[in-house]
Order: C-alpha cells, then sequence, then structure tokens
C-alpha cells in the first residue's frame, strides 16, 4: 500500500466522521422528541390460549416489531396451529439473513473498504480505525441510542448489549480470525503500537464506564468528556499515523541514495495470465459436455433462487471493480441509492406525512435520475471509472452500510422475537440476542477482510476488532449518556441499577489483557493460544450468564457495587 506524506488524507475521514455525527444526532433527536414509554412483551406466556396470544401480540405496543416483519404476530396467529412449522420458518430466515450480512460484507463491503483507503492512501490501521469501526458500528450506536431514548428498561438493554457487542467482537471475533490465521499456517504479525494504542485506549474507557456505573448516575458535562474522550484518541492516530509515515520517508529516501531499488506495492494486472485451472475447465468443458451442462444447470439453479436476494443489493450498490464492472448496474445503482437511504430514513425513523414524503420521493428522484445519466453519459461500457474514485467507492461503502443497517435491524428484530418466544430477560437479551445481533456484522466482515483482504487484510481486521468496541462504548454509549443526560438536564440521569454490568466489564477486561500479554510475549504473532484462550473466556461468561439466567446459579439480591 502506497503511503503519502501529506495530511489531506485525513480530511475525507474527518468529514466521515462529522457526517455520520450529524446524522446520528438528527436520528437520535427524532427518537427524542418521540419517547414514549412502551410495556414489554414479556406477559405472552401468561396467556393462556392461543386465541388470547394473539390477541395480546396485535394489541401490546409492546410486541412491536423493530423491522418490517411482525415475526410475534406471524408465529402466535398465522400459525398457532403449528408453532413447530412456524418456528421453523423463523429459523429458516433466520439463516437467509446470515446468508445477506455475510454475502453483503464480502461482495460489497470489504471491496469498498480496501478500494477507498487505498484510494485515500490510508495505512491498514488509519482504516482499521476509522472506516471499519464506522461502519460496522452503525448499527450498535443506533441501536444503544433507540434503546436508552424509547423504553423503559432501555437503559439495561442499551448498556447491556453494547458491553455483551465489546466483549463478542474482542474475544470471539480476535479468537476466530487468529484459529484461521494459525489453521492455515500462516505466520501473522500485529503493529505492536497501534495494538498496545487500542488497548490501553479500550481498558481505560472501560475503567470510566465502571466508574460511572459504580455512581450510578451521570450528568451532562460528564456524558460530554466521556464522548470527547473519542477525540483524543483520533487525534493519537492520527499523531501516529503520520510519524509512521514521516519514518517511512525516510526510509525510502536512505535507500534510494544507497543505491537500491524500492519494489512498488500495487496490484498485478492478471487479465493476459493464463491459469492453469483456466485451462483444465476450458479443457473438461471441451471433453465432457454432459458434465458442463449439468454443472450449468446446477448454477443456473442456485442463480435462480438467489436473485431475489442479490438483484435488490446489486440496483443499489454502486460497484466499479473490474471483475463485477456493469455500467446498466452502475447507472441503475447510482439512481436507486438515494430513493432506497430515503426509503430506509421513512420506513425506520417514523413516517414524515404525506405530503412531506410526496415531496421528498420527489426530489430525491429526481437527484437519482440526474445521477443516472451523469454516469450513463461519462462512463464506458469496457471499463469501470477511472477518475472521481473516492466517490465511487464511497457510494459503494455507505450503501453496504445501510444494506448492513437494514438487515441487522431485521435481524436484532428476529432475535427479540424468538427470546420473546423462548423466554428471556431484557439484560440477558441485550448481552446475547441482541449483543450477537449487531456484532454479526463485525464478526463477517472483520473474519473476511482479514482471510481475503490481501497482506493488509489481517492488521485491518485487527484494528477493527479493537477500534470497533471503543467506538461503540465511547460513542454509541456516549451518545446514549449525552441525549438522555441532555433530556434530564439540569438533573442527572440516573444508570439503571444491575448488579452483573461490573461483572460482565471484568471479563471483557480479561480478554483484553490476555490478548495483550499473549501477544507481546510471542512477538505479536496470532496463533491457537491467543484465539483459544480467548474463547475460553468468553464461554466462561456466557455459561455464567446463561447459568443465571436458568435459574442454575444464584443471583445476587440486594447486593452489588449498584445499591448506593
Amino acid at each position: 500500500m502506497v503511503i503519502s506524506t501529506t495530511s489531506s488524507v485525513f480530511k475525507p475521514k474527518i468529514t466521515l466522521l462529522i457526517l455520520f455525527t450529524i446524522i446520528l444526532s438528527l436520528f437520535a433527536t427524532t427518537s427524542l422528541a418521540d419517547t414514549t414509554i412502551t410495556a414489554t412483551c414479556a406477559a405472552i406466556h401468561e396467556q393462556e390460549s392461543r386465541v388470547a396470544k394473539c390477541h395480546y401480540v396485535k394489541t401490546n405496543i409492546g410486541c412491536e416489531p423493530e423491522g418490517y416483519i411482525n415475526y410475534l404476530q406471524l408465529f402466535y396467529c398465522n400459525f398457532s396451529e403449528f408453532p413447530q412449522l412456524g418456528f421453523i420458518l423463523l429459523l429458516i430466515w433466520l439463516v437467509i439473513l446470515f446468508y445477506i450480512l455475510s454475502s453483503t460484507a464480502s461482495e460489497y463491503f470489504c471491496p469498498s473498504v480496501e478500494h477507498l483507503s487505498n484510494t485515500l492512501n490510508l495505512s491498514p490501521a488509519i482504516a482499521g480505525t476509522t472506516l471499519l469501526p464506522l461502519g460496522n458500528g452503525a448499527t450498535d450506536v443506533f441501536s444503544s441510542v433507540i434503546a436508552f431514548t424509547s423504553t423503559s428498561d432501555g437503559g439495561d438493554i442499551g448498556l447491556s448489549s453494547i458491553l455483551g457487542g465489546s466483549i463478542f467482537i474482542s474475544c470471539v471475533v480476535v479468537g476466530v480470525i487468529s484459529l484461521l490465521i494459525a489453521y492455515q499456517k500462516k505466520i501473522v504479525k500485529v503493529d505492536r503500537p497501534n495494538f498496545i494504542r487500542d488497548v490501553v485506549f479500550l481498558l481505560i474507557t472501560l475503567s470510566n464506564v465502571l466508574v460511572i456505573i459504580v455512581v450510578g448516575r451521570i450528568n451532562l458535562w460528564m456524558s460530554l468528556l466521556f464522548v470527547s474522550t473519542y477525540i483524543i484518541y483520533i487525534l493519537v492516530v492520527s499523531y501516529m499515523h503520520l510519524h509512521s509515515m514521516k519514518k517511512h520517508k525516510l526510509i525510502l529516501d536512505a535507500e534510494q541514495l544507497a543505491g537500491f531499488r524500492v519494489p512498488l506495492i500495487g496490484y498485478i494486472e492478471e487479465e493476459n495470465v493464463v491459469h492453469p485451472a483456466e485451462v483444465d475447465e476450458h479443457f473438461e468443458e471441451k471433453t465432457a459436455p454432459t458434465t458442463h451442462n449439468l454443472k450449468w444447470c446446477i448454477k443456473m439453479f442456485f442463480y435462480v433462487v438467489k436473485l431475489p436476494i442479490h438483484l435488490p443489493r446489486r440496483l443499489t450498490i454502486p460497484v466499479i471493480t473490474k471483475d463485477r464492472w456493469s455500467k446498466a448496474y452502475l447507472v441503475f445503482s447510482v439512481g436507486l441509492a438515494p430513493i432506497t437511504v430515503v426509503l430506509i430514513w421513512n420506513t425506520q425513523f417514523g413516517n414524515l406525512g404525506l405530503k412531506a414524503t410526496t415531496v421528498t420521493y420527489f426530489v430525491v428522484g429526481i437527484i437519482g435520475i440526474g445521477l443516472g445519466i451523469c454516469t450513463f453519459v461519462f462512463t464506458t461500457s469496457t471499463i469501470p471509472p477511472q477518475k472521481c474514485l473516492v466517490f465511487w467507492y464511497a457510494s459503494g461503502f455507505l450503501m453496504s452500510v445501510a444494506w448492513t443497517y437494514v438487515t441487522c435491524n431485521e435481524l436484532v428484530s428476529l432475535l427479540e422475537s424468538l427470546g420473546n418466544i423462548i423466554g428471556m430477560s431484557p439484560s440477558i437479551i441485550g448481552l446475547t440476542i441482541l449483543a450477537w445481533g449487531n456484532s454479526i456484522g463485525d464478526l463477517v466482515a472483520n473474519v473476511a477482510i482479514a482471510m481475503y483482504g490481501g497482506p493488509d487484510g489481517t492488521q485491518i481486521a485487527m484494528s477493527g476488532c479493537y477500534a470497533a468496541p471503543l467506538f461503540n462504548v465511547l460513542i454509541g454509549l456516549g451518545f446514549s449518556f449525552v441525549f438522555v443526560s441532555f433530556s434530564n438536564y439540569p438533573a442527572a440521569y440516573v444508570i439503571p441499577e444491575d448488579p452483573y454490568s461490573c461483572e460482565t466489564i471484568a471479563f471483557l477486561m480479561t480478554g483484553l489483557l490476555w490478548a495483550l500479554v499473549i501477544l507481546l510475549k510471542r512477538d505479536m504473532r496470532l496463533d491457537h493460544t491467543l484465539g483459544g484462550g480467548l474463547l475460553v473466556i468468553y464461554s466462561c461468561f456466557l455459561f455464567i450468564k446463561l447459568a443465571r439466567a436458568l435459574g442454575l446459579l444464584s443471583t445476587y439480591s440486594g447486593i452489588g457495587l449498584l445499591n448506593y
């Protein structure tokens, strides 16, 4: 990756962060304006008959879905006579949502991050601490802010989901990446200064959260100070990046003065390269037409089956890579992308009213048509665009984030519905189901980037594994504290009492310290010891939480750090 010596590469990054902050503020302001204390759907199991359960789901506002599909109504009303079939269909849809998340990350999100970071001349550490958390952390931030500001027990759910997602990413995602790297017998080292910086900042942030939980309340100024920690983190990342670029430039200058030839790092053009596998494939096609026809039929079958899942994303996410270049798809995606964003906004964050909605769709439709016409006129059908690459890659990045958000939101809604069907407490839902749902994007994206993101992919993924929890805690939890403390100003916001939040933070810190000690002892190499230890830590954490939820462990009664 070519490293630039100018500081202009930070301007697009800062612009993205500012844009994201503005959008999040608008979302949170809308949520605060419509804040209501809603009921939960926990009493569904107290209903005796199928008719009573169906009526309860239809009439109780706490049973309304966060996504587009009312899964509880589907289960208790449409499949009331066949609950086993309904549960199986929900599980099948759960698998489909996981597949959509996985394919969105591997086919759209990861290439956008890689090409955008290359176009902006960002180092792997910068890309992993900015673009990756910005994309993957959007869902966690939205879920936390909405939970804190919209429900009576939302603070409990929001805090649990942020902490549960953080321990999932720092333990499970890092553990899986380490085991996969070790399984492939690769020697991959993590950058020491960047890793230590991220872990230290995360440990300090968790210590601050622990203090806030122990105190039991937070005011507006404390919440603003808490959020400002992320600004300090970005400044430190920027300073380290500039220092690294200066050091790299000095090394290049020294090598050039010494007469060494400096190799250029880049992509290898493979247009005229013939691979042995391709020769064998063509040979098989000529000598075995029957086998070829069978493969073609199977390929067409899966293509038709995946078409309803694949086509909507292909028509709305701009893609300009050589292997997937299509002028027709690009024209449609650029034209439909603005309409898709407004549709998501309108359906997820409240109806604007008939008149405002009509005007908005009309204006956005004109913008989309204009962009589509410009794309059709200024692009060719043979090669992808060679100019304004930042615009194209940023558009693909933002639209892949939008699709990831919609899919994660639907996945969270389905997981919450399954939790209500099975019967789980809000804190357990936040620590497990909601945390898993919000962290699926991080798992898929980071693993995909580590495996298929080239030589710098592992560094980007590892940076994202620690920058993402830091982003989620400081921005997701921090913005939630800011909004709820602002609504209670000048009084302080009372933190929901949960004696097990300190326990979750303790497990999270244990995972961070384990990674820090093992990597430093093993010269920053990813191996089985690191991955296995992190997965064991998370397994112990999950076992204790589930055992306590099932009544296998005694709960604290009136004892804890929160009783102040």
